[in-house]
């Protein structure tokens, strides 16, 4: 049995993860906005990183609020992270990233989380960095919030007016990878990785397979980026979790199917393989339904 600590352990990727770990017999110490240590807390870190052989860091955010800043998160919270697993005699450090943060990325996303990459891969102790683009599974943002856009208004819009694409990856292929790193896969050890599903797709037939799992039929129409801009500060200020952040509208803006810089391949055996086909989104839908009142920021649920 090994212990692993996982930050961003309640997130999407994190709790994922952290149920695989489970169930697989290994001992997991999950740390995230709900479990009350804040990941630029080195001190309360390394206390949680006590006895555990490897930290998996996936915390991380695609949009800010308040002090939530990409600053914070990222290279603040990435630092206390490297400080703590060092102080409390951590073997592994595994991060998940995203694959095109590089230092001259288009937003503060891309250049944040390619800080806290390097501190990874600074911080002395025996790193793996994966690069992943596109993430999905129940409980995600893609399929969770495409199926719901379409079935609310049957107009799908594109980000851009030229072909975005895409190599979805599920969330059990990506957890496999961090999984085997953490339990100290030698291969994985010191390597920048790659994460990308098996088919490379425009978005917009992402979208028509979406539609087929949920029953519907898409239409589409092209919007140059900058309406996407606007429409993307519009629903951060009005939703609770937007159809669209700021950032995303930037990744999608340049196609996630290449990491950049480049970055290995995982070996053959661990490699993603999972099909983005109809059946497989199906499995992983949220229950039927749209977009409602209790998606606004502004309404309040009272009990009854």
């Amino acid at each position: 049995m090994t212990r692993v600590a996982i930050t961003g352990g309640t997130g999407f990727v994190g709790g994922h993860l952290a149920e695989r770990l489970r169930r697989d017999g290994h001992e997991v110490v999950v740390i995230g906005r709900r479990t009350g240590i804040d990941v630029t807390d080195a001190s309360a870190l390394a206390r949680a990183f006590v006895r555990c052989e490897a930290v998996v860091h996936c915390a991380g955010i695609n949009r800010e609020i308040g002090r939530q800043t990409y600053q914070r998160v990222h290279v603040d919270g990435s630092e206390a992270v490297v400080e703590a697993a060092s102080e409390a005699g951590v073997s592994r450090l595994v991060m998940l990233s995203f694959l095109r943060a590089r230092p001259d990325g288009p937003t503060t996303y891309h250049r944040s989380k390619w800080a806290s990459e390097e501190m990874v891969r600074n911080s002395g102790l025996s790193w793996t960095v994966f690069k992943a683009g596109v993430i999905y599974g129940r409980g995600d943002h893609l399929l969770d919030h495409v199926s719901r856009a379409i079935q609310t208004v049957p107009v799908f819009g594109l980000v851009g007016l030229r072909a975005t694409l895409v190599r979805p990856v599920a969330v059990d292929d990506v957890t496999r990878l961090l999984a085997a790193a953490a339990l100290g896969d030698a291969r994985l050890a010191r390597r920048t990785l790659a994460v990308l599903g098996p088919e490379r797709l425009s978005l917009e037939e992402v979208v028509r397979r979406i539609g087929r799992a949920a029953g519907r039929r898409p239409r589409f129409v092209r919007f140059p980026v900058a309406v996407h801009r606007w429409l993307a500060r519009l629903w951060e200020a009005a939703m609770r979790v937007p159809l669209l952040s700021r950032a995303q509208v930037e990744i999608l803006a340049e196609s996630v199917a290449e990491p950049l810089p480049l970055a290995d391949e995982p070996p053959e055996d661990l490699r993603p393989h999972t099909p983005f086909s109809v059946a497989a989104i199906r499995a992983r839908l949220p229950p039927p339904g749209g977009f409602g009142l209790a998606d606004l920021r502004c309404w309040r649920v009272t009990a009854s």
